[in-house]
């Protein structure tokens, strides 16, 4: 019951709230990086969903664009913008998500929506991980985000498929917000949040 309705209640009901207690925030942010990114706060990609449905992330921008020729993916750490390695600090760029959320892309609580250019990189195992909606926390960030390897993330992501129920859920929110208040856990988190993943199971 709690995986088939009350999860996706409770993802917008909260989500929904949230949004309007933020607001303030999001509005002073959205003026912040208008300034800091010529007028474009908004990052938006594509990302695969639940059972792989490709649907459209939405963050705060904190990158300046790619030069011309230059893959998205190149020199990601230089083009953040200073205003940008705040918001990425404090994890403010996710807030947006909530919105993602309330369309019910996303959940909450789930294992985090990755690239496009991953999916024919998964074993069977790893593909595991779209059988649930993707989430703006999971299991995986609260036992170490980017900061464990790419076969640790996966299985925690699997973990969670196999254990989705209303006691994980608040106990993965709890440490998530835990982690937002240890500047030492923050700091090793950003130090390792841009290694791409090749498909080799490290």
């Amino acid at each position: 019951m709690y995986r088939t309705f009350f999860k996706r209640f409770l993802d917008f009901s909260i989500s929904l709230v949230a949004l309007i207690l933020f607001s303030p925030l999001i509005i002073t942010l959205i003026i912040l990086l208008m300034w800091s990114n010529k007028g474009q706060p908004f990052f938006f990609q594509k990302r695969p969903g639940k059972n792989t449905k490709i649907f459209t992330i939405i963050k705060f921008k904190t990158m300046k664009d790619p030069k011309k020729n230059e893959s998205e993916l190149i020199n990601q750490e230089q083009r953040i913008t200073k205003v940008g390695a705040i918001i990425r600090k404090t994890s403010l760029d996710e807030l947006l998500q909530l919105v993602n959320v309330l369309k019910g892309d996303m959940s909450l609580i789930g294992p985090r929506p990755l690239l496009i250019e991953y999916l024919p990189l998964y074993n069977e195992e790893q593909a595991r991980r779209h059988l649930v909606k993707p989430g703006i926390t999971g299991w995986a960030q609260v036992n170490g985000r980017t900061a464990i390897s790419w076969q640790e993330k996966f299985e925690h992501d699997v973990w969670y498929v196999d254990h989705l129920s209303f006691k994980n859920d608040v106990r993965i929110l709890l440490k998530t917000v835990q982690k937002l208040f240890n500047r030492e856990a923050m700091s090793s988190i950003e130090q390792a949040s841009f290694a791409l993943w090749d498909g080799n199971n490290q």
